[in-house]
């Protein structure tokens, strides 16, 4: 394991100089959007990743969780890993890019901004901040789905910043049974800790948007193979619980103001404004149990596609 964690963290090195300002520091403000990278392939433990850009990108998987940027605090971009911000990490996919992340277990959909690559184990397809698994409401090793996308600059600016962009309306339940019908098996050992690579000699970069070139690896020699691990099967996805045990019913986002009033009306439930969109939603409830009702009570009103969700205090 500790031989695979230096091949990912020479890989990470050799990645940074695909970017501009990587290794300079990031100046305070939001991220800057510059051109998209994608850089040369890459090997980490025997697998060789090559970056593309893809038209349509649509996966199902599982994600793994990042609490530190895989360039000691910083991503691969050369921005500051910040953790309440809604970004992750992605193998393959240009970087900066913007995904929508479901988590398959509730049908909640996130947008979510791509500054840093990893996950740097082949069972993970995506790994999310903190700020973005609370979002989602998601544990490590959560079903979801990742879809690229081109969002307008407003939701654009609003990630940068470090804010959270307006959720998406709740997956429909038959598009979720399909789409966790597609899913692989769910992974039978622990995920890879998180990749902090050790400080290197810098290396040329190339102009921005330019192919470049990977330098040669280090001449040391490497370090004694440490004995091999056993492993361990790692615990099953827990549902992320709620804060203060409460749940909320969403029913659905809206970009007027009256079409929301009217649903609500019908349902007895409130509206509340998130950016751009007007979501209509009740409770919150104490437990999942009285949500859930709720939701039966809606269903029976006509309102088919609504989804129970951690009320997150917003």
């Amino acid at each position: 394991m500790r031989s695979n964690n230096k091949g990912a963290a020479l890989a990470i090195l050799l990645l940074a100089a695909a970017w501009p300002d990587a290794g300079l520091g990031q100046s305070r403000g939001p991220a800057v959007d510059g051109p998209a990278v994608l850089g040369a392939p890459y090997d980490v433990g025997g697998t060789t990743y090559t970056p593309a850009d893809p038209v349509y990108y649509d996966e199902v998987g599982y994600a793994a969780l990042t609490d530190a940027g895989s360039r000691d605090g910083k991503t691969v971009t050369g921005e500051a890993f910040a953790p309440d911000s809604v970004v992750g990490a992605h193998k393959t996919l240009p970087l900066p890019a913007y995904v929508e992340v479901t988590a398959l277990d509730s049908g909640r959909t996130i947008l979510g901004r791509l500054n840093d690559r990893g996950p740097m184990a082949n069972d993970r397809i995506i790994a999310l901040s903190p700020g973005a698994a609370a979002q989602l409401g998601v544990a490590a090793g959560g079903a979801v789905r990742v879809r690229r996308v081109n969002p307008p600059e407003q939701e654009r600016a609003i990630l940068r910043s470090g804010g959270r962009a307006a959720e998406r309306l709740p997956t429909p339940a038959p598009l979720l049974k399909a789409l966790r019908a597609k899913l692989p098996p769910a992974p039978a050992h622990a995920a890879a800790p998180p990749v902090r690579p050790a400080k290197a000699e810098p290396v040329a970069r190339s102009r921005p948007g330019a192919d470049f070139d990977r330098p040669s690896p280090p001449t040391a020699a490497p370090p004694p193979k440490a004995p091999p691990k056993a492993v361990i099967p790692a615990p099953a996805p827990v549902k992320a619980t709620a804060p203060d045990g409460r749940y909320i019913v969403q029913l659905g986002a809206f970009s007027t103001q009256a079409r929301a009033k009217a649903l609500a009306g019908r349902v007895g439930g409130r509206v509340e404004q998130a950016g751009a969109l007007w979501r209509v939603r009740m409770g919150p409830f104490a437990t999942r149990e009285a949500a859930q009702a709720a939701l039966k009570t809606a269903a029976a009103k006509g309102v088919e596609n609504g989804s129970v969700i951690p009320h997150d205090g917003r």
